[in-house]
C-alpha cells in the first residue's frame, strides 16, 4: 500500500511542477489566439493563416511528437539503464553519444528534406487540398514562410526527448512560453510595418521555433551527453537507430492517418464556408487550454516512468501509475466539460470578441466548441493510455487504433459536414476519440501481465461518480445564470463577462470540491496533499 501511495504522490508531484509551466504556456497560447482573433477575426486571412500553420504542424507531429515520444524515449531509456547497470562506464557513455548523434542526424536530414519539398510544392499542396479557400495566394505565401518551423521544432523535440529521458522536464516545459511570447510580440510589433498581421505572425512562428531549440541546448549539454552530425550510413547502421526506426515504422502509418485526418478536416472546413477553418482553431485552442494543463503534463511524466517499470517487468506498479493518471484526468476533464457547456458563450466573448471578431464569429465558434468539448475526457485519456503501449515498445496497437479512428472521423465528417457545417466536423472528432479510447483499452488486454479489468472497472466507477457530482454542481448555474450575469451587463467585456464567469466557477468548483470532501475521494486527497506541500 505504501508503494502504491508513493507512486501516486510521485506522479502528482512531477506532474504538478510541469503543469505550472504548461498552464503558463496554455494561457499564453490563448493570448496568441486572442491576438489572431483581434487582427484577423474569422475572415479570409484568418482561414489562410490557420491552414498555412496547420501544414508544418502536420509534419511536426509526425517527426517530433511521434518519433521522439513513441520511439526515442523508450530506446534512450534502454541505453540509460545499460549505462547505469555498467556503473556509468565510458564504453556505455560512448554508445549513448553515438546513438544521440545518429538520431540527431536522422531528424535533421529528414525534416530538412520535407521543409525543402514543402516550400517548393506549397502552391500544388494548397491547390489540391484547399481549392475552395478564400485567399489562395496568402495561404501559399504564409505556408512557405512557416515551413522551416518544422525543422526547428523537430530539433527542439529531440532535445526535449533527451531531457525527459533523464527526468528533466522544466526547460522543455518553459520553451512553449517563449514561443508564444515571441509570436504575440512579433504580431503587435510588425503588423503595421509588414502591412499584414498574418505575415508578422508567421515570421514570429519561425523565430519562436528557433528559440525553443536554442534555449534547451545548454541544459542538454549539462547532462554530460553529446551529439554531432554523422554520415547517413553510420546513422542507419546504428543499433539504436534501427530500433527507433522499427518502432516508428508502424506508427508512421497511424500518425500519417491522423495527420491526413487533420488535413481532410481542414479541407472540409474551408469548403463548408468562410471562417469555419479558423473557428475550428479557436475552439481547439480553448479545448487545448483545458486539455494540455494536465493531460500533456501527466503523459510526459509517466512515459519515462512506465518505460522504466516495463523494463523491470514491474507490472503492478505500471498498472498503478496508469490507473492513477486516468483518474486524475477524469477528475479534471469531466467537470471542465460541464462548466464549459454552461459558460462556453461567455468564455468565447471574454477571450476572443474584439475588433474583427464579432457576434457572427462568436456564434460560429460556440457551435463548434460545444461539440469539441464533449470529447475532452476521451482525447485526454488517449494521451495517457497511448504511452502505456510505447513504454512497452508496442507501437503497433496505437497505430491500428489510430487508423480505425481516422477512418471513423473522416467518414463521419463527410456525412455530417453538409447538414451541420463546422459543428459536424467537430462532432466527428469527438465520436472518433471515444472510439479510440475503447480500442486502446481493448488492446491493452494483450499484455497478460496486466489485469485490465482492475483498470477499467475502478475507472468507470470513478467516472460515474465525477459525472454525477458534475451534474449536481451544474444545477445552480443552470438556474441562476441570468441572475449572476445581469448585474454586470452594463460594464465592459472584461468585467461584464469575467466577473460573472469567476463567480460561476467559484460556485461550481465549491460544490464539486464539497462533494469530493464529503465522500473522502482518495484521488482528490492525493492532489490536495501534493499542492499543500508545494
Amino acid at each position: 500500500m505504501d508503494k502504491v501511495e508513493n507512486k501516486n504522490k510521485s506522479l502528482v508531484k512531477s506532474g504538478s511542477k510541469l503543469s505550472l509551466l504548461v498552464f503558463g504556456s496554455r494561457i499564453l497560447g490563448l493570448v496568441r489566439q486572442m491576438t489572431m482573433s483581434h487582427f484577423l477575426g474569422t475572415g479570409p486571412l484568418a482561414d489562410a493563416f490557420a491552414t498555412a500553420f496547420m501544414l508544418p504542424n502536420l509534419f511536426r507531429r509526425l517527426f517530433a511528437e511521434n518519433s521522439i515520444t513513441v520511439a526515442f524515449i523508450p530506446t534512450f531509456n534502454t541505453y540509460l539503464q545499460k549505462h547505469k547497470d555498467a556503473e556509468e562506464s565510458e564504453s556505455t557513455k560512448t554508445e549513448i553519444n553515438e546513438f544521440l548523434s545518429s538520431i540527431f542526424t536522422l531528424v535533421s536530414f529528414a525534416t530538412a528534406v520535407v521543409v525543402t519539398l514543402g516550400i517548393v510544392l506549397s502552391p500544388l499542396i494548397v491547390k489540391i487540398f484547399f481549392e475552395n479557400i478564400a485567399d489562395y495566394d496568402s495561404t501559399v505565401f504564409l505556408t512557405r514562410i512557416m515551413f522551416p518551423y518544422l525543422f526547428l521544432i523537430s530539433v527542439a523535440a529531440f532535445f526535449q526527448g533527451i531531457l525527459n529521458g533523464v527526468k528533466i522536464f522544466t526547460p522543455s516545459g518553459f520553451t512553449p512560453i517563449l514561443f508564444n511570447i515571441i509570436v504575440i510580440s512579433s504580431t503587435y510589433l510588425f503588423a503595421k510595418p509588414f502591412g499584414d498581421p498574418a505575415v508578422a505572425m508567421s515570421y514570429g512562428v519561425v523565430a519562436g521555433g528557433l528559440v525553443q531549440a536554442v534555449f534547451q541546448l545548454p541544459f542538454v549539454l549539462k547532462t554530460g551527453f553529446s551529439f554531432k552530425f554523422t554520415s547517413l550510413a553510420k546513422t542507419l547502421s546504428n543499433p539504436g537507430t534501427k530500433k527507433v526506426l522499427a518502432l516508428i515504422g508502424p506508427t508512421i502509418i497511424g500518425m500519417a492517418a491522423y495527420q491526413i485526418n487533420d488535413l481532410v478536416s481542414t479541407s472540409l472546413a474551408t469548403s463548408a464556408g468562410l471562417g469555419i477553418a479558423s473557428s475550428l482553431q479557436y475552439s481547439l485552442r480553448l479545448q487545448e487550454l483545458l486539455l494540455g494543463i494536465f493531460a500533456v503534463s501527466i503523459g510526459t511524466v509517466i512515459l519515462p516512468e512506465m518505460s522504466a517499470l516495463a523494463l523491470r517487468k514491474d507490472w503492478e506498479a505500471f498498472q498503478t501509475v496508469l490507473l492513477q493518471a486516468i483518474k486524475v484526468i477524469a477528475l479534471i476533464t469531466i467537470p471542465a466539460t460541464f462548466f464549459s457547456l454552461l459558460s462556453g458563450e461567455n468564455l468565447i466573448i471574454l477571450i476572443y470578441k474584439s475588433n474583427k471578431f464579432d457576434d457572427t464569429s462568436v456564434k460560429l465558434t460556440l457551435g463548434i466548441f460545444n461539440f469539441h468539448i464533449i470529447g475532452l475526457f476521451a482525447i485526454a485519456a488517449n494521451r495517457i493510455i497511448a504511452p502505456a503501449f510505447y513504454a512497452q515498445s508496442d507501437s503497433k496497437s496505437p497505430t491500428i487504433a489510430g487508423i480505425i479512428c481516422f477512418a471513423v472521423n473522416i467518414l463521419l465528417a463527410l456525412i455530417l459536414v453538409d447538414p451541420m457545417g463546422g459543428n459536424g466536423v467537430a462532432l466527428a472528432l469527438t465520436i472518433a476519440s471515444f472510439i479510440n479510447t475503447v480500442i486502446l483499452l481493448f488492446f491493452l488486454k494483450r499484455n497478460k501481465a496486466l489485469d485490465v479489468k482492475r483498470l477499467i472497472f475502478p475507472t468507470l466507477l470513478f467516472i460515474t461518480k465525477i459525472f454525477a457530482f458534475s451534474i449536481i454542481a451544474s444545477i445552480p448555474l443552470y438556474f441562476l445564470k441570468d441572475k449572476i450575469y445581469s448585474p454586470f451587463a452594463s460594464f465592459g467585456k472584461i468585467i461584464g463577462q469575467g466577473v460573472p464567469l469567476f463567480i460561476s466557477f467559484i460556485i461550481f468548483a465549491g460544490l464539486g470540491a464539497g462533494l469530493l470532501l464529503i465522500t473522502k475521494d482518495r484521488t482528490a486527497g492525493i492532489i490536495l496533499k501534493r499542492f499543500k506541500k508545494s
